[in-house]
């Protein structure tokens, strides 16, 4: 008989024999599907809120590393959850990573009221917040960050030789306090100059609430913001070819101020009428939050957690006819492995936002998302909230991760989105929500 026919008839004879004896043939086992392996690689959430055991955390470490820098998005710009979880991670991170400062999507001269607060008492946290956060930032007016702070100060009290900081990266409001800063400066170190200082920030310093300065600039015709712009560059250069002086460190941290106010007048001198501009406008900003951040890190010596929208943390974005590169690539550009992106994705839940038409703050809220966005997939693994290291998820799902589907990016206004996102060319850890609750934002 030929072997071939002979090996044919030898396997058939064994499958028969299995089949009477009840003794299982030898088969490969099914591949896995997408869920099960996103259900290998995911480490389920004990919560969001603050305060008690962290120990399902531990993943989180492993996955950040040594990294200087943690992005944490966000996909809605108002929903309690992710403002919850933010402070449950940075509260961990101090304790157990050694990270000293919280970053957030806010102007640098409100950081900078926030981390007098938290690092000497200066001030009250609420009137700071209310004063500050309004308009573009009102969003993070809300308990959940006010309780934050708190126990930012309350730690510092505690820990007076190793406190912990609080930053604003932000360029959209340079407060009052920048302009008296390097005023100040010049006036003490080099008296001759300060007239000229005071021609160049003529009519700059704000003496209106942060809100009504922002949408009065918005109004200037686009040839005064840029004569505005120029006017802070050329303020900006005259300190820089000053010589220090006798105090070095006021100097430098004079610059710095004067280089924060200069961002800011910069941001308004695009032409925002026409999409080229907006794109440009954009990409200046996420390029100048990204820089901030790197200037903090490298000042400063320590650890950051930066808080931001996903649009804001990733590293493509969502719509890059209009943000065309946004601050997570840059700071993988300056830090390279020093910079961890990570994502938030939510299955269903509420969000404060505006309206696309008006600027009334409505709560919204959505169901199920649709069969073929990522969370309709996210939602079906078997946590309720879990965190996934997209660089080592397995087969089908690191395939699956790494092409782009509708996924929720909501910002200030919604209807917004979904976005074409692959969540894995966009973020190297996600953390996945069931639900979320619209925020309790504070004095509305």
């Amino acid at each position: 008989m030929n072997r071939h026919l002979t090996g044919s008839v030898l396997t058939l004879f064994i499958i028969l024999a299995a089949l009477t004896t009840g003794i299982p043939a030898t088969a490969a086992p099914p591949a896995p599907t997408v869920v099960e392996a996103l259900d290998r690689a995911a480490h389920p959430l004990r919560t969001v809120e603050p305060g008690g055991d962290t120990a399902d955390l531990r993943p989180v470490d492993r996955m950040i590393g040594d990294a200087r820098v943690v992005g944490l998005g966000e996909a809605t710009h108002s929903s309690h959850e992710f403002f919850a979880l933010k402070a449950r991670v940075f509260r961990h991170l101090v304790a157990e990573k050694g990270f000293r400062t919280f970053a957030l999507e806010a102007p640098w001269s409100t950081g900078l009221r926030l981390d007098a607060y938290v690092l000497h008492g200066a001030g009250d946290p609420r009137r700071i917040m209310r004063e500050e956060f309004q308009r573009d930032f009102l969003w993070w007016n809300n308990t959940a960050y006010l309780r934050l702070v708190e126990w930012m100060r309350a730690y510092n009290v505690r820990h007076p030789d190793d406190p912990v900081r609080l930053l604003g990266d932000d360029i959209a409001w340079s407060g009052p306090e920048l302009y008296d800063a390097v005023e100040d400066h010049v006036a003490d170190a080099h008296p001759g100059l300060s007239a000229r200082l005071t021609e160049l920030y003529r009519g700059l310093r704000p003496t209106v609430p942060t809100g009504t300065y922002i949408e009065e600039y918005l109004k200037l015709p686009y040839a005064e913001r840029r004569e505005r712009a120029a006017r802070t560059g050329e303020a900006l250069r005259l300190l820089r070819r000053t010589a220090p002086g006798g105090d070095r460190a006021a100097h430098a941290w004079a610059i710095r101020q004067a280089t924060v106010i200069d961002q800011t007048a910069r941001q308004y001198a695009f032409d925002l009428e026409g999409p080229a501009g907006i794109a440009a406008a954009m990409r200046y900003r996420d390029e100048t939050m990204a820089a901030n951040v790197v200037w903090w890190q490298r000042h400063t010596g320590t650890r950051v957690l930066l808080s931001a929208h996903n649009n804001h943390v990733g590293y493509v974005p969502a719509e890059p006819a209009e943000n065309p590169e946004v601050q997570g690539a840059f700071l993988r550009d300056s830090l390279g492995a020093d910079y961890v992106a990570v994502g938030l994705t939510f299955g269903r839940g509420s969000f404060n936002a505006t309206g696309p038409d008006d600027d009334v703050v409505r709560r919204w809220t959505l169901g199920p998302a649709g069969p073929d966005g990522n969370e309709r997939t996210l939602d079906r693994v078997r946590h309720r909230d879990y965190v996934l290291d997209l660089r080592s998820v397995g087969a089908p799902a690191r395939e699956w991760l790494r092409r782009a589907r509708p996924t929720r990016s909501i910002g200030t206004a919604y209807p917004d989105g979904p976005h074409d996102i692959a969540l894995a060319r966009s973020y190297d850890v996600l953390i996945h929500l069931h639900q979320v609750r619209a925020a309790r934002l504070r004095d509305r």
